[in-house]
């Protein structure tokens, strides 16, 4: 008799597992179900519909051959059974049948199996408040909440929008609002920055300050208490004020959806997702789970972790069809690569971040690296920023963090890294990583391994380094008895800082140093300084040679510009640039760009009034 396979979920990895195990096992027998009406779609490109950068919600359910993946599709084309609308109430392990119930007639009936999938999927996380209730509250957990927004957007009914959580997701929604539409964003996050958990505090401190001057308010460390309103959110009211908005999304993360496992008795884990093995087979071995349901095992720390992404479902759902099937097939485990974009910033990262990595219990530190994407000599160069997360025990590395407005670019370098990280590497082997070379795309040291040459030199005692956060705190509190910061740069570079902070800013070229060093009193907390973090690391050599202290600052001033500085006078002072014939072209370029963002807005309904403050805050 053909193998009757059940597959309860029906998004990502439930239609990769099922099709996959068709193509080993064409006899099989395999149904899917799955309570919505619209099955297999690309919840990943939800922010993208809403943008409008997607322009209709079926481009998320088809193939990249432009095929509807509905059931029609399935049946047809993968020879895959659904039924949508469809909920299964229960698991009886024992007759090894799965009781169902129609949607749309209240029907139920028992489905019988030989092996059962279970693709249940997340929850999103909802805060239990007063107000949670009112209409114009989502969490975009699927796509027709998705659809619903869209609907509000374009027909012009809303203004002011809060997002409620500042990861990926939330980030994203932030984006979708903002941009195209213009509508007043604010997002709000109970933790102390963007993307917690995600990139280390400098990082984020410059995704922060990117998302500002794309007219999106960030309050962090904020909770929210209630929202208020009629019949639908008006306000939105934390523990330091009340904001209002015409929507509100919640995007606060998910759980694992195991409320049908729970109730067969199948294992779960002390987070509180299907307990599976290496096959993804639970605790019963007729039953299987995957994806947002479980926990993968972190190749890091070799231990249980939660990571739903889409990418992980597909990949996971392949080897699931392969066991189904009969063959056997493991997973290792799985590093936690991410991307998102933020406005014409892309964040991408692979294993821990700093904090992270400490809160595992390793001795952990991080090398920044601020560098361009190919050579120097090339006029549309743009800068990578790099953090390389390392164990200064054993010299592994254990995670790396980045962003730039290049996101190809910034891709291929994580991704590298990402590849290297399951096989345990070292400090070395991200500074001899081959990286292809040719000065159109890369420079003949890449930031990659200058990212390790960095953590190799603080790892072994030679580049003593104050991070970005500590900088600002010594800065504003400075006393020129006893903190100099010493800036290495040519004096063009250096002149402002000088003129502006007198005695506690001194400017020696790293080139001069050495017969200058008589210049420099040996009683003072040295604090080196250039662009990039390079040639103050040179100068840091020197002074230890005097018999000097001295600590370098990471990534230079070119990483405080791209930083939230405690210090605004001297973001100021960082970021003022002399009025070139480049920066004029720069600035009519802006220009037009604006009007023809106007223009596209205009298209999409937004508010005249709005558009109006626009173009005149941006015409000359």
């Amino acid at each position: 008799m053909p193998l009757k396979i059940i597959v309860i979920g029906a998004v990502a990895l439930g239609p990769k597992a099922a099709v996959r195990l068709k193509r080993l096992a064409p006899d099989a027998e395999v149904t899917m179900i799955d309570r919505d009406a619209i099955i297999s779609y690309g919840g990943c490109g939800i922010p993208y519909f809403i943008s409008g950068d997607v322009s209709e919600s079926t481009q998320l359910t088809t193939t990249s051959f432009h095929m509807v993946r509905d059931t029609q599709f399935f049946r047809k084309a993968k020879g895959v059974e659904v039924l949508t609308r469809t909920e299964a109430l229960a698991i009886d392990r024992v007759q090894k049948k799965v009781r169902v119930r129609s949607l749309e007639t209240g029907e139920e009936k028992d489905l019988p199996y030989d092996k059962l999938l279970l693709a249940t999927g997340s929850i999103p996380n909802r805060l239990d408040i007063p107000g949670a209730g009112l209409d114009r509250v989502f969490n975009v957990s699927n796509l027709g909440e998705a659809v619903k927004i869209r609907e509000l957007i374009a027909n012009g009914e809303i203004e002011r929008a809060v997002i409620v959580g500042a990861g990926s997701i939330g980030l994203e929604m932030a984006e979708a609002m903002a941009d195209l539409w213009g509508i007043e964003t604010t997002v709000i996050e109970i933790a102390d920055q963007v993307l917690p958990g995600l990139i280390g505090s400098e990082l984020s401190g410059m995704v922060t300050t990117h998302l500002n001057e794309n007219e999106t308010e960030i309050l962090l460390s904020e909770r929210v208490e209630r929202l208020e309103g009629a019949e639908r959110v008006e306000r939105v009211v934390t523990n330091r004020r009340t904001i209002e908005a015409d929507i509100v999304v919640m995007a606060m993360g998910v759980r694992p959806n195991v409320k049908l496992a729970q109730d067969a008795g199948l294992e779960l884990t002390d987070f509180g997702g299907i307990k599976v093995n290496s096959r993804f087979m639970t605790s019963d071995p007729n039953i299987y789970a995957g994806g947002d349901c479980i926990e993968s095992m972190s190749l890091i720390t070799e231990r249980p972790v939660y990571l739903p992404l889409g990418s992980l479902a597909n990949r996971q759902g392949r080897i699931i069809g392969t066991n189904l099937s009969g063959a056997v097939e493991e997973f290792d485990g799985a590093v936690g690569s991410f991307i998102v974009k933020v406005f014409d910033l892309t964040v991408a990262g692979a294993g821990l971040n700093l904090s992270r990595a400490r809160a595992e219990g390793f001795d952990a530190f991080s090398a920044l690296v601020v560098q361009g994407n190919k050579a120097h000599f090339f006029q549309d160069m743009e800068l990578l920023y790099l953090e390389l997360v390392v164990d200064r025990r054993t010299g592994r590395v254990l995670g790396i963090q980045g962003l730039s407005p290049l996101g190809d670019a910034l891709a291929a370098r994580v991704d590298a890294v990402a590849a290297l990280l399951k096989y345990k590497p070292l400090v070395r082997d991200v500074s001899n990583l081959e990286i292809a070379y040719s000065p159109p795309y890369s420079a003949a040291m890449d930031v990659v391994n200058n990212l390790g040459n960095v953590a190799e030199n603080i790892l072994a005692g030679r580049n003593e380094v104050i991070d970005l956060d500590n900088f600002a705190n010594l800065f504003s509190s400075r006393d020129e008895n006893r903190t100099i910061f010493l800036d290495v740069r040519g004096p063009a570079n250096a002149k402002p800082f000088v003129e502006q902070f007198k005695d506690s800013w001194v400017n020696i070229p790293q080139e001069e140093l050495e017969n200058r060093m008589d210049e420099i009193p040996g009683d003072k907390d040295l604090i080196a300084i250039c662009n990039n973090g390079t040639r103050s690391y040179e100068a840091l050599l020197a002074l230890k040679k005097a018999g000097k202290k001295g600590r370098n600052l990471q990534g230079g001033v070119a990483a405080l510009k791209k930083w939230v500085c405690k210090t605004s006078n001297f973001v100021e002072i960082a970021k003022g640039e002399k009025l070139t014939r480049r920066n004029i072209t720069k600035y009519f370029e802006d220009l037009i760009l604006s009007l023809t963002y106007a223009a596209a807005a205009l298209a999409k309904r937004r508010s005249w009034v709005r558009l109006k403050d626009e173009v005149l805050q941006g015409s000359p």
